[in-house]
């Protein structure tokens, strides 16, 4: 634990003041030599949609929105989606957190790496876990995201027995399993033979429980339903929630679908049952 400490504190000395959040960088300055980080620096744009893309993310980072002491028993992680190649990170990142602080309860943004960065961004969200359970030791680990963000979530939930990238410190030492997993509008989970579960997804007995929300007209609309499958056949608790309309991509914004403003309050409730 000592060795973690001192890792922490060498991470918090390189952190930056974003917004009076702390941004930091999840990989050490010599990362694993199986990790490897672009070249670059950040790109970003603000659309007419009012969504904040990155287009490009080098480093990947954490940023911390605290409740200071917290009474929550959750600590989550939050993974904007984008299709793998860039990140919404407003509208399915900050403003999630900031729903997540009014609830109670401390939250990240995962900035994972982009464009085409699948198997980075698994490495980005594993390490993620650890750092977040090194900081927080006495709390539940939680990762939710949406679409991509959805899939990254379910690929960390499912896949935390199979290392993605060498130990590099004490911290790679802990547990990459989240405790549990939610997954708002999630896409790519139906990749498999005639659109059944990706077979990446290894659902099996130590598979956490999943939050799962998704629209009926959702283009990805079968990827809910694919894992929810698979979790019931292993007995994984999952609450999966179908609303009839929203499309997809519409975050916490209730005024770009309805839908944004349902499903907040059906995942606050389970939440606030996980034991």
């Amino acid at each position: 634990m000592k060795k973690i400490f001192s890792f922490l504190c060498l991470a918090f000395v390189t952190m930056s003041l974003s917004a009076d959040r702390l941004v930091t960088e999840i990989w050490p300055s010599v990362p694993p030599t199986d990790v490897k980080l672009q070249k670059g620096s950040l790109e970003q744009t603000m659309g007419d949609d009012q969504i904040l893309r990155i287009s490009k993310m080098p480093r990947p980072t954490l940023e911390l929105f605290e409740v200071k002491k917290s009474k929550k028993k959750q600590v989550i992680i939050i993974c904007p989606g984008g299709g793998y190649n860039i990140l919404a990170v407003n509208h399915e990142g900050t403003e999630i957190a900031q729903w997540l602080n009014s609830l109670g309860y401390t939250a990240y943004i995962l900035r994972y790496r982009v464009p085409n960065e699948r198997e980075g961004a698994l490495q980005d969200a594993q390490r993620a876990i650890r750092l977040v359970r090194s900081a927080h030791p006495d709390k539940q680990v939680g990762i939710m995201g949406f679409s991509a963000g959805a899939s990254l979530s379910a690929r960390a939930a499912t896949r935390s027995q199979t290392p993605s990238y060498t130990a590099t410190d004490d911290v790679d030492r802990l547990s990459c399993r989240p405790d549990f997993a939610g997954l708002i509008y999630p896409a790519y989970m139906d990749l498999g033979e005639n659109h059944t579960l990706t077979p990446e997804l290894t659902v099996n007995e130590k598979t956490p429980p999943f939050f799962v929300f998704q629209t009926a007209d959702d283009i990805y609309g079968n990827s809910s339903l694919v894992i929810t499958q698979a979790l019931r056949n292993h007995k994984i608790p999952v609450e999966l929630h179908v609303y009839p309309t929203g499309g997809h991509g519409y975050g916490l914004r209730a005024y770009m679908a309805e839908a944004g403003g349902v499903w907040p309050g059906l995942m606050a409730d389970w939440l606030n049952r996980l034991p």
